[in-house]
């Protein structure tokens, strides 16, 4: 496995909030983070069919226009009632003319769900992949999950996309009604950073 020895990770994403939580993460190894967006870049097309396919094309393509390593990451739901959907499509699942509704994504996973009698434990899982590139076309690939169920109707007003509906295995509380920062530690994006982090000066 390369270690990183850059003191600046360029994180591809334009995401204030997923920046954010990566600047986070980082914040202990004193590794300073730049996003995407500061840098001008455009959000490539994600034309992977897995969620390693899109963080590659994301990674390497921050990576070749700036000239720094480059962190991307790509992230879903699988729902095991709907056959693993909407998975790398969780995005698209909640695109509209106006932006992305996740009110609605959520609404059509549970209306699926019910149409095809899909019997309860909704179990589901988050999933989050990490690929980190260097301008030699070297990448580093890490994978991460928390597994739970999903709940109906919503709950909470915190975190983004799928969070009101999901519980994480162990808790009673979805995502959408935890503190943002305790999510943070247990999240699939928290799974696959501590795989990433042994790549980090210690």
């Amino acid at each position: 496995m390369r270690q990183f020895s850059d003191k600046t990770l360029l994180v591809a994403t334009h995401n204030a909030g997923k920046l954010e939580e990566v600047a986070d993460l980082l914040s202990d190894i004193g590794v300073s983070v730049v996003g995407a967006a500061d840098k001008g870049l455009p959000e490539p097309e994600e034309t992977g069919t897995t969620f390693i396919e899109n963080a590659r094309i994301k990674a390497h393509a921050a990576c070749q226009a700036t000239g720094l390593p480059a962190l991307a990451d790509d992230s879903g739901i699988e729902i095991d009632g709907l056959g693993g959907a909407p998975g790398v499509y969780t995005a698209d699942w909640a695109e509209t003319p106006n932006g992305r509704d996740f009110v609605m994504a959520m609404t059509r996973s549970h209306d699926e769900l019910v149409a095809k009698g899909a019997p309860k434990p909704w179990t589901a899982r988050f999933c989050c992949t990490f690929v980190l590139a260097w301008p030699d076309q070297h990448d580093e690939v890490f994978e991460g999950k928390v597994d739970g169920t999903l709940t109906w109707p919503m709950r909470g007003e915190f975190g983004h996309g799928y969070d009101p509906i999901f519980v994480p295995k162990g808790y009673d509380t979805t995502f959408g009604e935890m503190d943002r920062w305790d999510k943070n530690r247990i999240s699939h994006r928290a799974d696959a950073f501590a795989k990433l982090s042994a790549i980090f000066p210690k």
